[in-house]
C-alpha cells in the first residue's frame, strides 16, 4: 500500500497553501531542485557536449518513457518522450489515419481538449485528401462509431468536468468496425489506472507537467501499440527519429520501434526534473492512488453541497464515471475562484462557468480537503467574490 503521507513530504508546497490544481500543473518535487542543479552544473557545466554520451541524455526519452509506461499499462519499448502534447497528437493522428487509407472520417467529441481538435483540423488541411472531422456530444460517441470512421480521437477524461470515457469499450467498438483509436491521457496519466495494452489502444499521448509533476513545459509522451510500431509512418520525420541520426543521410529512414516517433532534441533540463518526479511515482500503486483520489473527491463534493447550494456539480456524481477532478458551475465562477486563490486555496477556472478542483493524493489529504471546503464556504456564503478586484481576468485562468 502506498504511503501518501510519505509522498506528500516529498513535495515543496508553500506553507498554508491548499493546492487543488495539480491537474493543471503539478507541484515541485523537492528532489527536483538538486537534480536539475546537478544537470546544469555537473553535466552541462562540466561535460558540455559530451553529456549526450556520458550523462546518457540521448537515451532518456525512452528510459523515462518506460517508467511512464508502467503508469499507463504499456509494455517496455512502446512509450517515448519528447516535444509538446500538440506535436504528439499530430503524430499519432497522422499515423492512425494512414493505417486506414480508404476512410475519411475522424471522430471526436466536443469535450475533447481544443488543441487536439485544432491539430486535427490542421492535419486535414495539410493532407488535403478529403478527410472530415466529425465533432459530436460525448454521450453520442459509441453510436457514431460506424464503418465510415477511420479514427476515433478522444481525451479519456474531460478537462472541464472530469467526465471519463470507457477506453476499453470504445476501443473495442472502433476495432469492431475497422477503425483505429488515438487516446489523449493528459488528465489520466498519474490520475487513475490506465491500461493501454489491455484496452488494445492503437495510439495514446499525454503530458508530464500535470499529474506527473514534471514542471512547466515538461515533455509529452506517445505510445504506439506493438502491432503498429513496425509499420506506422511518422508524419514528422525529425532527425532523432531517423534510423541512424549520426549517419547524416539526406534521405529519411524511420528508426526501429518507438524510436521512430522521436522528432526533436530532447529537453534535458526538463527531463531531469521529470526524473526526480518519477522517482516518487515508481513507488506508487495506481489502484491505491485511485481509491484515495475517489475518497478525497467524494469528501469534497459532500462538504461543498452541504454548505454551498449556489454551486452546481458539473462533474459526474458517480466517481466511476469521472477522473481525479471535481468541477462546479457558478455564473461568477472566475471571480469566486480568484477569491479562493487569494485565501490560499488554488484551483482554476474554465470558461464559461466552471470552478475546477484537482485531487492528487500524492500531496493532498483529508485535512486539506476540510480546509478547502471552509474557504469555498466563506467565499460563497459571504459573497467575497463580489469584489471588483476579482473581476478582471488574467491571461491564464
Amino acid at each position: 500500500m502506498t504511503d501518501f503521507a510519505r509522498t506528500k513530504a516529498q513535495f515543496d508546497l508553500p506553507d498554508g497553501m491548499i493546492y487543488l490544481d495539480g491537474n493543471s500543473l503539478g507541484p515541485l518535487p523537492t528532489a527536483a531542485k538538486a537534480r536539475v542543479a546537478q544537470t546544469v552544473a555537473g553535466e552541462w557545466g562540466q561535460m558540455l557536449i559530451t553529456g549526450w554520451n556520458k550523462a546518457g541524455w540521448m537515451a532518456q526519452p525512452t528510459a523515462l518513457g518506460d517508467r511512464i509506461g508502467r503508469l499507463i499499462g504499456a509494455a517496455p519499448g512502446h512509450v517515448v518522450l519528447g516535444d509538446t502534447l500538440s506535436v504528439k497528437v499530430y503524430q499519432a493522428l497522422a499515423a492512425a489515419v494512414d493505417l486506414v487509407p480508404n476512410r475519411k472520417v475522424i471522430l471526436t467529441d466536443n469535450g475533447n481538449f481544443p488543441s487536439d481538435i485544432y491539430m486535427a483540423e490542421g492535419l486535414i488541411k495539410s493532407l488535403d485528401r478529403g478527410h472530415e472531422l466529425r465533432v459530436i456530444a460525448p454521450e453520442d460517441i459509441a453510436d457514431a462509431i460506424t464503418p465510415e470512421v477511420a479514427v476515433v480521437m478522444l481525451t479519456q477524461v474531460d478537462y472541464r468536468t472530469g467526465r471519463m470515457h470507457n477506453m476499453k469499450a470504445l476501443t473495442a467498438k472502433a476495432h469492431s468496425v475497422g477503425a483505429g483509436t488515438v487516446w489523449d491521457l493528459a488528465h489520466s496519466a498519474g490520475a487513475l489506472p490506465v491500461d493501454v495494452a489491455g484496452c488494445k489502444a492503437d495510439f495514446a499521448v499525454g503530458c508530464t507537467y500535470k499529474y506527473l509533476n514534471g514542471g512547466p513545459g515538461a515533455p509529452a509522451f506517445i505510445y504506439v501499440a506493438p502491432h503498429h510500431i513496425g509499420t506506422c509512418q511518422p508524419a514528422l520525420s525529425g532527425w532523432l527519429g531517423h534510423e541512424a541520426p549520426f549517419a547524416f543521410d539526406l534521405d529519411y529512414r524511420p528508426g526501429t520501434g518507438i524510436e521512430r516517433m522521436r522528432v526533436g532534441t530532447p529537453p534535458v533540463l526538463q527531463m531531469a526534473a521529470l526524473e526526480a518526479a518519477l522517482d516518487i511515482w515508481d513507488k506508487v500503486d495506481m489502484h491505491a492512488l485511485r481509491a484515495a483520489s475517489v475518497a478525497l473527491s467524494e469528501q469534497f463534493i459532500t462538504g461543498i453541497e452541504a454548505v454551498c447550494p449556489m454551486l452546481a456539480l458539473a462533474s459526474p456524481r458517480d466517481p466511476a464515471q469521472r477522473g481525479s477532478q471535481v468541477s462546479f458551475r457558478f455564473d461568477q465562477g472566475y471571480a469566486a475562484m480568484q477569491a479562493c486563490i487569494a485565501r490560499g486555496l488554488i484551483g482554476d477556472f474554465r470558461a464559461p462557468d466552471i470552478m475546477r478542483f484537482g485531487f492528487t493524493p500524492l500531496f493532498i489529504d483529508a485535512g486539506d480537503v476540510d480546509r478547502a471546503i471552509s474557504i469555498v464556504a466563506d467565499v460563497m456564503q459571504n459573497r467575497l467574490w463580489d469584489d471588483p478586484i476579482y473581476q478582471t481576468r488574467a491571461a491564464v485562468t
